[in-house]
């Protein structure tokens, strides 16, 4: 049963009118504020078609409108924002930012002179395509890069035209060049894209003060999740709309804005009293997440903000939970080893459940050794916002031909490289061989090693056959005369010219590098697994293979429970009972772009980013955290000594236990376990 309203959140759900900024620690319940102070403004007689709440994504307008409707009960109905459709003037409007802008661009089509597009992300970025092939041929620039910066200046309200470019900077240049014809293009097609959504209609109420005054009429309440998310063309609409009237209420948190990367000014939740004089500022920190242990590391990191902040100390009922545990592990594979074990002992021997665990890490790249981990381990797992590393093409690819030499009968493997890189047989001729290999009761391997013998095979796909045997006969042996299996693979890719297609085949230059390194790594988790095994590599190579290959749906079939695997910015607004923070080191979190003197765009607010980063990350976790990082990892084919993050060496060492480990779980000891009465302390004072 939901608890009920605390005295800050009720304060907030029944203020009356005027500005009002809820300053929502994490798993402080602002969800809750926001949607029962829809429900009071109703209660207070204000019309349904008068209040307006805004959010940024539609699974959490979705989730907002459901538990306002409940709420309700027989009252007005609520809405979100439909595509291409105008606003419901008999609802309570909650949709995001986009969805609003669309339905007033929707409502003042005539206004605008008529019909118009809108386009999409896929319409866009191949509207920049288009643009760079007339500039350099398409390939040198990545095109998705080029349209977030584009993004970026449009929120930002820059102009074609007023785009710096500093020296060396070969992006902003492109850009510069781009953004202009890009917008001659979208004219052209008389089409918004979706950065238009917001910046169109703060642009066409700027040029017509009448419109303006329609929909601030309209809407005379209005409320902004996720506020401290907001970038420049967002706060522009919000104030349009709202510094006639000023019921404006905003709920967010500035310790967890984390999207400065794509355009969000953590300033404009800072700065939300000079924007709205007389503003209230009530402020939520109970928390009704996490475990004491987990707010008592929360509390200290972010307390070392180095930038102006809206100060909050969360405190929770929830008294109990272990200690947070910081693991250091001598290298990524035995941190990733280790932390998959550790998931195993949860879910097999504790019976927690998969899906309450989570490995959170900084970049996409950090997840292929948890994965790698994991599959061994047979855990089954998905990937939050991105394709799990061994689902990806040009992996498979490679795995494909390894299955087929260990194992000639697999037609799955085999139809999938027969004629990749293209070798001349085509699906015709893949589909003859097949029929005669039916017919003749062979396997389809031994139909392409019998081709001579087959009449109806054209003579490019009998070569192509024929240059495929060859080379499958020339990898066996490599592997049955003691060559290393990376070193196998890698003469397996550099024979069937991998390298090569993955060049001709990636939209971009920097693409291509990153399919490629791809595959590199798989060289080294073969190498590494081979320092691993005693035997001959036919001996254990299948089922590692096998293991890599698993399908997340078939690893776990008894309970179809799952793990989770997030980057931090994709775990925004996740929770998990048990969590794993992977990676803490300097260069990772924080990022090495945020450490670099040299670059530019390096200022000290992106490390402040990073810190609340790591926050969010922390208070993720409900009953249990570790934290964890190596001491040393591969840079640029060498291995460096990594140093602590940080933030995890600002963490007082009462608050946390310390774990060294190594491959060999018996050997792992705790060598940090100490000031028991001062935990005990901080631990109470979280829980006043």
């Amino acid at each position: 049963m939901p608890h009920p309203l605390n005295p800050a959140q009720r304060r907030a759900v029944e203020h009356l009118g005027g500005p009002l900024v809820v300053l929502a620690g994490a798993g402080s319940g602002k969800t809750r504020v926001i949607t029962h102070r829809i429900a009071r403004l109703l209660d207070r007689g204000i019309p349904a078609s008068a209040v307006l709440a805004l959010t940024f994504t539609n699974k959490a307008a979705g989730e907002m409108s459901a538990r306002v409707a409940a709420l309700l009960g027989d009252k007005p109905k609520t809405a979100t924002g439909r595509k291409r459709r105008p606003l419901d003037p008999g609802a309570v409007t909650v949709t995001t930012f986009h969805s609003f802008g669309l339905g007033v661009l929707t409502s003042e089509r005539a206004t605008l002179g008529g019909a118009f597009t809108i386009f999409d992300q896929g319409d866009s970025l191949a509207t920049v395509k288009e643009v760079l092939r007339t500039i350099d041929g398409g390939k040198r620039f990545d095109a998705a890069a080029i349209l977030a910066r584009i993004s970026n200046a449009k929120n930002a309200f820059q102009k074609p035209g007023e785009i710096p470019v500093g020296e060396g900077d070969d992006y902003a240049e492109i850009v510069s060049l781009v953004y202009p014809r890009y917008q001659a293009a979208l004219k052209t097609f008389k089409a918004y894209d979706f950065d238009d959504l917001v910046c169109g209609v703060v642009a066409l109420w700027e040029a017509r003060p009448d419109v303006l005054s329609r929909w601030r009429e309209r809407y005379r309440y209005v409320l902004v999740d996720e506020y401290q998310d907001t970038n420049g063309a967002q706060l522009a609409l919000v104030r349009a709309l709202c510094d006639e009237h000023k019921n404006v209420c905003v709920v967010g948190d500035d310790d967890q804005a984390i999207y400065g990367w794509r355009g969000a000014d953590v300033r404009n939740i800072l700065s939300f009293e000079d924007h709205f004089p007389g503003a209230e500022v009530i402020k939520l920190e109970q928390n009704y997440r996490s475990r004491a242990p987990i707010l008592a590391v929360a509390n200290a990191v972010i307390a070392k903000r180095g930038e102006a902040r809206h100060k909050k100390v969360l405190f929770t009922d929830r008294s109990g939970g272990e200690a947070v545990r910081v693991v250091v592990a001598g290298t990524p594979e035995i941190e990733a080893s280790w932390t998959a074990r550790e998931i195993s002992r949860l879910v097999r021997d504790e019976r927690k459940r998969a899906s309450e665990v989570c490995i959170l890490y900084r970049s996409n790249a950090q997840s292929k050794s948890f994965e790698e981990a994991l599959r061994e381990l047979g855990i089954a797992h998905r990937v939050v916002g991105g394709q799990q590393f061994f689902e990806r093409k040009e992996v498979k690819d490679v795995l494909a031909y390894l299955k087929v030499i260990v194992n000639p009968s697999d037609e799955i493997s085999l139809r999938r490289i027969m004629n990749y890189p293209a070798r001349g047989i085509g699906d015709s001729s893949v589909e003859r061989l097949a029929v005669h290999a039916l017919a003749k009761g062979w396997s389809l391997w031994e139909a392409v090693q019998r081709v001579d013998a087959l009449d109806d095979v054209s003579g490019a796909a009998r070569e192509g056959c024929k240059d495929l045997e060859r080379t499958m006969a020339a990898v066996r042996d490599e592997l049955t005369g003691g060559q290393p299996v990376s070193m196998t693979v890698k003469s397996l890719c550099e024979r069937v010219g991998l390298r090569r297609d993955i060049d001709q085949s990636s939209p971009s230059n920097t693409a291509a590098a990153r399919r490629w390194a791809n595959v590199e790594w798989l060289f080294a988790s073969f190498s590494r697994r081979e320092a691993r095994e005693k035997g001959p590599p036919l001996s254990w190579l299948g089922a590692y293979i096998q293991a890599l290959s698993l399908e997340a749906d078939e690893a776990d079939e008894s309970t179809g429970e799952r793990a989770t695997l997030s980057t931090l910015h994709g775990a925004k607004g996740l929770e998990f009972d048990h969590v794993f923070l992977a990676g803490c080191e300097e260069g990772l979190l924080p990022h090495s772009r945020t450490l670099d003197t040299r670059a530019t765009e390096a200022a000290p607010q992106d490390i402040e980013e990073e810190r609340r980063l790591f926050y969010v990350g922390v208070t993720r976790a409900r009953e249990s955290l570790v934290v964890s990082r190596a001491k040393t990892r591969a840079l640029r084919g060498k291995t460096v000594a990594r140093t602590p993050s940080r933030f995890v060496l600002e963490i007082p060492a009462e608050l946390v236990c310390e774990l060294q480990v190594t491959e060999d779980p018996s050997v792992s000891s705790s060598v940090q376990e100490q000031g028991a009465n001062a935990l005990l302390a901080a631990l109470d004072a979280l829980g006043r």
